[in-house]
């Protein structure tokens, strides 16, 4: 993590070790993008090691300090090695990220020292990235190199589009459209003979984004109907990048 911060800053700001937990407290970095005159904070977390590792209070402060940088965060970068895999740590803070409503990138660092690449391995990779994270389907993936600052800037290129995505508003005569098309495309489903029936679609907040779906019965609403509702708004509209709630509520 340190050292793809430092790439994207072009100079050493922070401490940089191949050691994991090496980076005691979470440290903020400040930079202005001289093309956008944009200003970012990057927060280069504290190492999380493996909970049978971590044996100074130290350390578990270090922890604690990282998951409230994920709080503090618009856009979460989840960094892999692209030699060592996926470990059981990365799933815990991409979880985490998506569990607080964070906009998140997955950036797969150290891809120029993987080693017998193909024009297969790329994708073979993010496949067992989309396997290992079902649920960060909408998240974007980045191969990079810290070392030779291969594809950073397309780093903040994306965190500047989930950005946007994060902040979108939809009108609601739009998403009532969406509405009527999807129960068309799929009915809703029955349960013990009472069909679900949807109402009203409406946005009620962003950062994450967030619907309210009025209808007749809220213990109908099941979560794999409202998972094709939720893939239904990606498709018409962009939000990659970004988690979508939605909540059911019965109409009066």
């Amino acid at each position: 993590k340190s050292s793809l911060v430092n790439a994207i800053l072009g100079e050493k700001r922070v401490i940089v070790s191949q050691m994991e937990g090496t980076t005691r407290d979470s440290i903020d970095t400040q930079f202005i993008d001289q093309d956008t005159q944009k200003i970012y904070t990057m927060i280069d977390t504290a190492g999380i090691r493996k909970r049978g590792k971590v044996y100074e209070n130290t350390e578990k402060y270090s922890v604690m300090r990282a998951m409230r940088s994920i709080d503090r965060s618009d856009v979460v970068v989840v960094v892999l090695d692209g030699e060592q895999g996926i470990r059981e740590q990365d799933k815990r803070v991409a979880g985490l990220a998506h569990e607080a409503g964070r906009g998140v990138i997955i950036a797969v660092n150290k891809w120029d020292a993987v080693a017998h690449k193909d024009q297969r391995t790329m994708q073979e990779f993010v496949d067992y990235i989309h396997n290992e994270f079902r649920y960060l389907s909408y998240a974007p993936i980045v191969f990079v190199s810290a070392l030779k600052h291969q594809r950073l800037e397309q780093i903040v290129a994306l965190v500047n589009n989930i950005n946007i995505n994060q902040n979108r508003r939809i009108q609601s005569a739009l998403l009532n459209d969406l509405l009527l098309k999807a129960t068309a495309i799929a009915p809703a489903p029955t349960v013990k003979n009472k069909r679900l029936r949807l109402y009203y679609l409406t946005q009620v907040a962003t950062t994450p984004p967030t619907f309210v779906v009025f209808v007749n019965d809220t213990d109908l609403f099941h979560f794999s109907y409202e998972r094709f509702i939720i893939n239904q708004l990606r498709t018409t509209f962009d939000f990659t990048g970004t988690p979508i709630r939605i909540i059911a509520r019965k109409r009066k």
